[in-house]
């Protein structure tokens, strides 16, 4: 069994504000020229401000990188600037603390690291995964144990 999990709801959302990020600096670009400032603006200044709108919206979609793999060997955890596996026997619990944006996996030594593919905002969907990760940690745990 695997269990494979990405944020949904901020998918949604980041790719509206990347959108709106493109339109309102493309439409900014093209008005650039007909303004009576008394500034003349070249070509490149408009190719730049479209520019600047598609980084806003590559940072907007960096938003929806995060993701979640785990299968009976361990788990995968790809937050914003990196992924990294770990094994169910370096994993003690996964939790989802109270008021928390989203779920983390507690290691030794009272380290934890954030699972951010899995957020409050998703509701049912987050403990749904939740259940399937814990249903996994356990499994694999259980086995080692025993």
């Amino acid at each position: 069994m695997t269990v494979t999990s990405r944020p949904r709801k901020v998918r949604f959302v980041a790719a509206a504000f990347a959108v709106v990020f493109v339109a309102v600096f493309t439409v900014v670009a093209v008005l650039l020229r007909d303004t009576p400032t008394g500034v003349y603006f070249q070509v490149s200044d408009q190719v730049a401000m479209v520019g600047i709108g598609v980084l806003l919206a590559c940072g907007a979609l960096w938003l929806t990188r995060p993701r979640v793999a785990a299968d009976a060997d361990g788990v995968t955890v790809r937050n914003l600037l990196g992924s990294t596996r770990y094994p169910w026997d370096h994993i003690r619990s996964i939790s989802f603390p109270d008021g928390a944006s989203w779920a983390r996996l507690e290691l030794p030594d009272d380290e934890y690291v954030p699972v951010m593919a899995v957020q409050a905002i998703d509701g049912d969907r987050a403990v749904a995964t939740i259940r399937e990760l814990r249903k996994l940690h356990r499994a694999a745990t259980v086995t080692e144990a025993g």
